[in-house]
């Protein structure tokens, strides 16, 4: 949930903001020399939107707009096809995402996260692709830098595009600015309005199709700095030698003195061999989904290792016993040819060190000696894992693995000098991965013709500029097009309404 303390310090902020300008307008003595200083720094306030446009990057946009005209025509006709491509398959994925809600929503078991084929973040952009994704609520407090400025990148090489293409197509450009709406930045170009007006609508296209084609451009520029950042890295990083230990939470299960510290080098989980953060997460997975392994020990040990203990049922039906609360005792089942169901309570760190790893009795074979396969009887879903981190002594981890994955951060990146940062590549990863994200989501969300986004006039254009000689009359291509955009706008508002109930009341 939202902290109450942010809650209370944005509505606070935002009222006295408000409440300032109030008064400052209302004030026969300060009104003129306050609306004035807003005129001249190009400031607008209104509730929850702050909003400020400047004429200082003019002179920079009209000289990006008159750079290579030919590669211009081009880049923005590349940029027109991708936008009226987006358009129709923004509502396709759409409603595809709607059903998929409509049918969680219905089932007793829903789909994980992952799962999502589209998810779209509610922010005043719709520039997410997540429904499922709202800061302070299921956005780690953590991530709101790199959500924030990921939104902030994305609005402005949206609006850059915009700008650009304006300018290209003879549009007078009057300025650009940001504005931030509660908590989310933002960023638009204002345009000659007439000048659109009067161009055809192929060109306004261009214009329109410009900020959804500039977003994607930039979602596959992320995309390839984070598929080359190994190659980026290697004069100072070197990766594919283990997954290396940014960060262990406090109420983490792996914090301890026999746990992971920052700067722990992971390589194995169990017999899992771990080369990178990739297959950290794949290993426990795997370990999650499967059964406990056992391990291989001696008749001789075990019987040199167990003592007499009670055995009683768990309330899940699993077996215990180790009745004497000890940290480094764990109840283990193994059978021999006479009894399937036997049960002793060991130490675990001296069953497992320099033990095998095993499934049934089979694997344990070896030079003639009576060997056992011993399973921790454990709790379901939990597991007993063990973490290698040299040149440390073992990790044993018992609980739940996705416990360990959501409380331990690591990284592939490992520094080739102790004077270099561990946290930079994780910085400059995660940033990417937002880029992608929101950027990518920006160029769908804003292609879907819906009210108030840039889907509205690519849909307008895109009629006039097909459907003149087919329907004759104007207002009659406007009734289609404004059906289209009710259709649209209903079903972009039904995908956010159900996001936002899956995130708040499930």
């Amino acid at each position: 949930m939202i902290p109450v303390p942010v809650v209370v310090t944005v509505l606070g902020g935002w009222c006295a903001v408000y409440l300032a300008d109030t008064l400052l307008k209302s004030s026969n003595s300060l009104k003129a020399s306050y609306e004035d200083w807003l005129l001249t720094y190009g400031l607008s306030v209104s509730p929850f939107h702050l909003r400020w446009q400047t004429a200082l990057f003019n002179r920079q946009f009209y000289s990006w707009g008159r750079w290579k005209p030919k590669f211009l025509y081009l880049w923005f006709s590349v940029g027109m096809v991708f936008g009226i491509v987006a358009m129709f398959g923004s509502v396709i994925l759409l409603g595809k995402t709607l059903l998929q809600t409509l049918t969680q929503m219905l089932t007793e078991a829903p789909k994980a996260q992952n799962d999502r084929m589209l998810q779209v973040v509610v922010s005043v952009l719709s520039s997410s692709l997540s429904l499922r994704t709202v800061p302070g609520v299921n956005l780690p407090i953590s991530q709101l830098t790199y959500f924030f400025s990921a939104i902030l990148i994305s609005g402005v090489i949206h609006e850059v595009g915009h700008g650009v293409a304006a300018i290209r197509e003879q549009v007078r450009f009057n300025g650009f600015g940001i504005f931030i709406f509660i908590v989310y930045p933002g960023a638009f170009v204002d345009l000659f309005t007439t000048h659109l007006q009067l161009i055809s609508p192929v060109q306004q296209l261009r214009i329109f199709c410009a900020g959804v084609w500039h977003n994607f451009v930039l979602g596959v520029a992320g995309f390839v700095v984070l598929f080359l950042l190994p190659a980026i890295l290697f004069p100072f990083y070197y990766t594919g030698v283990g997954a290396l230990v940014t960060e262990v939470a406090e109420d983490s299960p792996a914090n301890g003195p026999r746990g992971l510290f920052v700067g722990d080098l992971v390589t194995n989980l169990q017999d899992c061999p771990v080369y990178n953060v990739e297959d950290w997460n794949s290993c426990l997975g795997d370990i999650s989904e499967k059964s406990q392994v056992g391990y291989c020990v001696s008749a001789a040990t075990l019987q040199q290792l167990s003592f007499p203990a009670r055995v009683y049922r768990r309330l899940d039906g699993t077996v215990e016993c180790c009745s004497n609360n000890s940290l480094t005792d764990i109840c283990f089942s193994y059978s021999n040819k006479l009894d399937s169901h036997l049960y002793a309570c060991l130490p675990a760190r001296k069953v497992i060190e320099a033990s095998k790893v095993c499934r049934t009795n089979m694997d344990c074979h070896k030079d003639f000696v009576p060997s056992f396969c011993v399973t921790p009887s454990l709790e379901n879903q939990t597991r007993l894992i063990r973490v290698k981190h040299p040149p440390h002594i073992d990790m044993l981890y018992v609980g739940h693995p996705m416990h360990l994955q959501y409380t331990v951060s690591l990284s592939s990146f490992v520094p080739r000098q102790n004077f270099l940062s561990i946290d930079l590549p994780v910085v400059i990863e995660t940033f990417c991965k937002y880029l992608i994200s929101l950027s990518g989501a920006l160029a769908v969300i804003n292609a879907v013709p819906c009210f108030a986004l840039d889907g509205q006039w690519i849909l307008n254009s895109f009629l006039e500029a097909t459907l003149s000689s087919l329907i004759v009359e104007k207002h009659n291509r406007e009734l289609v097009g404004f059906l289209i955009l009710l259709a649209g706008s209903a079903l972009l508002a039904a995908n956010v309404a159900l996001g936002l109930w899956m995130v708040t009341a499930r």
